[in-house]
């Protein structure tokens, strides 16, 4: 109950004010990653995390850890708001927004995911198609970009 108060209250916050919340403790920049993963079905991993703005769905992913290297940083991400571990990892692209620095991996998992974090409300496999409705059009975008990229590179 607490974390949907939470999410509730960090998502009606303006966005000027998040990111001087998050910079305090990043003096020079962040960076994160994040990872489109799907099942053996083609389903997409989603998570309805607290502190995202919008409706809370999207990719899994967090920051990385000072001293940390990325591919690590998003198997550790993975497991610890899922439980599930992560194959055949690619790396996506890796973007400059501002003073932030996004890296996106596309990777495969066949496992039962749980809601493993305070920081992650529920976890579900969603076809593409299928989303939920209030996902912010920006998740489902950088959900499709890298998928197009997949399927460019299996061709």
């Amino acid at each position: 109950m607490l974390q949907k108060i939470v999410g509730k209250i960090w998502r009606k916050t303006p966005s000027s004010l998040r990111q001087k919340l998050i910079r305090t403790s990043q003096t020079k920049f962040t960076v994160s990653v994040g990872a489109v993963i799907a099942d053996e079905n083609r389903k997409i991993l989603l998570l309805e995390h607290v502190l995202r703005p919008a409706s809370g769905w999207g990719i899994p992913g967090g920051f990385i850890n000072h001293g940390e290297q990325s591919e690590v940083a998003i198997r550790r991400e993975i497991r610890e708001e899922t439980g599930l571990e992560i194959e055949n990892i690619r790396l996506i692209w890796i973007k400059t927004i501002g003073r932030h620095i996004e890296i996106i991996f596309y990777a495969n998992s066949n496992g039962k995911a749980e809601a493993k974090s305070r920081e992650i409300i529920q976890v579900d496999w969603f076809k593409v198609v299928e989303f939920p409705l209030e996902m912010s059009n920006s998740q489902k975008s950088l959900i499709s970009e890298v998928l197009k990229v997949v399927n460019n590179e299996s061709l």
